[in-house]
């Protein structure tokens, strides 16, 4: 592996420079051990960011150009990842702990939103209202303008690609704040930019901790839109600084989502389903299937083969496992590892059972076991609250009333799932279900071109597909009378 530079720096009009809040060291979370240092931004170097953005914008020189040739753009910066794929893996893998395939995975993921939303840049269209005679009427829409963009850990580049890449095609410029945690990889959006034309000022990135840099970005009253995804709390300090200014948000603020599985269900591809649904990223996802609510009749069978599955999967270091196979990393820090396991510990105390797991492992670095939690009820806490570690909680339901209550039963709704044979089942399940995205018999159907969002606490907005677009544009309406 091509050997770290020892100093990350931020990026603020065009140029690489260093942060008034001093240094921050980076941890590999498969040692515990810290191996980079990254500039951390303060308040002014904020003000600088949005001013390069806002100047920018305001010259047009970015949103004044051809859409295709700003789709162009796009496009190539998703290029420049892919050509970069084997530099930047390494560099995912050390600081987000996640294994070396599903980095690769997580940097493709990100090229495809720009070239997703790069061939979408043309196609932003208004249309003609008729008035009758005498009047002609159309509407435009017009980039909102700086987009402030404050990025989680779990996915620290497709997750910044989601909503850069859909600001950038609709001519928005954008000031992105990446996570204290896993800051190291957004450097190479910055590179992108570089290297494919993108003018100075388009894009500026900073990492900062969040009560200083992260608060004065929200704050910012040269902001025009802000993009967040994270914790609830974070979600509703970020909207209540948004509407001093009066500026739109999109908030995804997690979930506890749940995979209703019946009796006809095929339980073998249900197995694969959740491999995927709560130990990719060591379950740090927040469309995780975090619980499961299986039909009384086949639920010990199920809990049998998840147990199987989940001692199946082989943890370690990520740098480890370069090829996909069964295999899972380590969590982002110790605070998440001792929150997750200190869950499962609580929810042993309300009467639930480990079935496998639930222990730190016996190594360096910040390792939980694989787990599955059965005799889950709904009123544990384990049950409601977001663990957003590899920890799944079995439930059982004896009709579909009381599995859709039981599923309905959080304060969130970002996605949900129903595994069954039953075509009218399943669409009964979907329109009942309290969540932005159903997925029948596959968790994580779908991709970059269908919308994602959540009800209730789950936040507000859609990302992903054409509607995400939506979130970048004001549209104006133009009224003529003619003579």
């Amino acid at each position: 592996m091509t050997e770290l530079p020892d100093h990350w720096q931020n990026f603020i009009d065009g140029s690489f420079v260093d942060g008034g809040a001093g240094w921050l060291d980076v941890l590999d979370p498969a040692t515990g051990d810290a191996f980079a240092r990254q500039a951390l931004a303060d308040a002014r170097d904020v003000d600088r960011a949005v001013a390069a953005a806002k100047a920018l914008h305001d010259s047009g020189a970015w949103s004044g150009l051809r859409p295709v040739e700003r789709g162009r753009i796009v496009r190539r910066m998703g290029d420049y990842l892919l050509d970069h794929i084997d530099e930047i893996a390494p560099v995912l893998t050390r600081e987000a702990g996640k294994p070396l395939w599903e980095a690769r995975l997580e940097i493709e993921g990100a090229a495809r939103y720009f070239e997703y939303y790069g061939n979408q840049a043309e196609t932003m269209e208004g249309r003609s209202i008729p008035l009758g005679s005498g009047y002609f009427d159309f509407t435009t829409h017009e980039p909102c303008g700086v987009s402030a963009q404050i990025i989680p850990w779990n996915y620290p580049m497709e997750m910044t690609a989601r909503s850069l890449s859909a600001a950038l095609a609709v001519g928005c410029t954008a000031v992105v704040k990446t996570p204290e945690l896993d800051p190291l990889t957004n450097r190479y959006f910055a590179d992108a930019a570089l290297s494919c034309g993108l003018p100075k000022g388009a894009l500026n990135i900073l990492c900062g901790i969040g009560k200083e840099a992260g608060a004065a970005l929200a704050g910012h009253p040269d902001v025009n839109q802000i993009v967040f995804t994270g914790s609830v709390p974070t979600g509703v300090a970020i909207a209540t600084a948004a509407a001093r200014n009066v500026v739109p948000c999109v908030l995804e603020l997690g979930g506890k989502s749940a995979a209703i599985v019946h009796d006809d269900a095929d339980l073998d591809a249900f197995l694969s389903d959740v491999r995927w649904g709560i130990y990719f990223n060591a379950g740090q996802v927040c469309s995780a299937m975090s619980r499961v609510i299986v039909q009384e009749k086949v639920h010990d069978k199920l809990v049998d083969g998840l147990v199987a599955m989940a001692e199946g999967l082989e943890v370690g270091s990520g740098l480890e496992f370069p090829e996909f196979g069964a295999n899972m990393g380590a969590m982002i820090s110790e605070a998440q590892a001792q929150r997750a396991s200190g869950m499962v510990s609580a929810a042993e105390r309300e009467g639930a059972r480990v079935a496998t797991g639930g222990r730190r492992m016996n190594r360096p670095g910040f390792f939980l076991e694989p787990t599955i939690m059965t005799g889950v009820t709904p009123e544990m806490t384990i049950a409601s609250d977001e663990v957003f570690g590899p920890v799944l909680s079995v439930l059982s339901f004896g009709d579909e009333d009381e599995a859709i209550r039981i599923a309905n039963g959080t304060p969130y709704g970002l996605v949900g799932g129903v595994f069954t044979a039953d075509v009218d089942r399943a669409m009964r399940a979907a329109s009942r279900l309290r969540a932005g995205q159903v997925f029948v018999n596959e968790w994580y159907a779908g991709g970059v071109e269908t919308p994602f969002g959540g009800f209730g606490k789950s936040g507000y907005g859609r990302e992903k597909g054409r509607e995400a677009l939506l979130n970048y544009v004001q549209t104006k309406n133009v009224a003529i009378k003619l003579r």
